[in-house]
């Protein structure tokens, strides 16, 4: 009887791998459509607060039906995002083809730069007396900005263009009914879960779809903020010009989407195109170029304090409820796990997870220390 009673519990738990190994296998097959599924949440998630908002508008003391304020919704959105790239777009490309034509002989005498120059020279003497580190320096900058590397990007984007035509259609298309519905999502998820942990799983859903949408809102508060305190101080104080400031200010705030590496990746890249655009357009301060270098930089840097201490506190400490402790650690694994794909998923995978081990596994003693107060979390994650 014993023997029987095992054996029928290596059979349920071999029937379960089974069934989880072909579950794993469609969403592998079909993780296109899956993607395009997520994303279209990410999306819905920005439209539900406009969705509420025009929920509270009436017209002669009636609301619009949900399906209109849903396709007005998707318009604002992707109004917002067509303006944004279009006025962008031009900006940087103006900015990479003035750097890319650039010249050495552009560069004025600059003693701390000779001086370089000559060390490099006395310490390396196979580089020859020919040597110039400006023109070493120029030559690699334009390699990587140069307007030919940029066209060619845009040529292989434009190849692609058929598929991604139908991934935006996709996405537009069930971000609609998603943004229509708000509960559709957690049907479609009840739907798979046994019936005795549906209602755990409703509020599990809820729970993590305010959070994540004061996060992602968040996340476009943060890019517009930095945006904003970099291009108001390269143009009032670099003088560089607003068309050159709000560029590279935009390049700096989306790359700070990135964690830790973005944030310094704009930071070389804005400073790189500052000292370029100075001597090859006209345009900064007129300082020596180490003063101007020093000068972007502080400004730069600036924004990233004011991002560290004012923007990131409110983003992740008030949306995700979540410790800047958590956060370095779980951006150190994510990063070491996808690289840059995982700093920029971490965060909002490791929502999902805590709110679903304070859900379901709150007996466990690492769950109750990472989350001491379950009730307290919850009446601050639903409005």
């Amino acid at each position: 009887m014993e023997n029987e009673r095992n054996i029928d519990i290596l059979a349920g738990w071999i029937m379960k791998l089974a069934v989880l190994a072909v579950v794993c296998a469609g969403c592998w097959y079909f993780r296109s459509v899956l993607v395009y599924v997520l994303v279209a949440f990410v999306v819905s998630l920005i439209g539900h607060p406009l969705m509420r908002l025009f929920r509270k508008c009436r017209i002669k003391g009636k609301a619009l039906p949900d399906s209109v304020l849903a396709i007005l919704t998707i318009v604002i959105i992707l109004l917002g995002l067509s303006l944004f790239v279009t006025q962008m777009v031009p900006v940087v490309m103006h900015i990479v083809r003035d750097a890319s034509v650039m010249n050495a002989q552009d560069v004025p005498y600059n003693s701390v730069l000779d001086q370089m120059n000559d060390w490099l020279v006395g310490l390396f003497p196979a580089l020859g007396k020919d040597f110039n580190l400006v023109s070493v320096l120029l030559e690699q900058i334009r390699s990587v900005v140069s307007l030919s590397n940029v066209t060619s990007i845009i040529g292989s984007v434009a190849s692609a263009a058929a598929s991604i035509g139908v991934g935006v259609f996709s996405v537009v298309f069930i971000s609609f009914f998603f943004i229509k519905d708000e509960q559709l999502f957690c049907k479609i998820i009840r739907a798979l879960v046994p019936d005795r942990i549906e209602s755990s799983v409703e509020n599990t859903i809820n729970d993590i779809t305010h959070l994540l949408s004061r996060y992602f809102i968040g996340l476009v508060v943060e890019v517009m903020g930095v945006i904003l305190v970099d291009f108001l101080g390269l143009w009032l104080i670099a003088r560089i010009g607003a068309d050159y400031a709000i560029g590279i200010a935009f390049i700096a705030g989306v790359l700070n989407v990135i964690p830790y590496v973005g944030p310094l990746l704009g930071e070389v890249i804005g400073v790189l195109l500052c000292v370029v655009l100075k001597y090859g357009a006209g345009v900064g301060l007129n300082v020596p170029i180490l003063a101007f270098a020093l000068i972007v930089l502080a400004i730069m840097l600036t924004a990233q304090l004011i991002d560290n201490f004012v923007y990131q506190p409110l983003i992740y400490s008030t949306s995700i409820k979540s410790t800047p402790l958590e956060i370095f650690i779980v951006l150190l694994i994510a990063g070491r796990i996808g690289g840059t794909v995982g700093l920029l998923v971490g965060i909002p995978a490791y929502t999902v997870v805590r709110v679903i081990a304070a859900r379901f596994f709150y007996n466990h003693k690492a769950v109750r220390r990472l989350i001491p107060d379950l009730e307290k979390e919850n009446t601050g994650w639903i409005i």
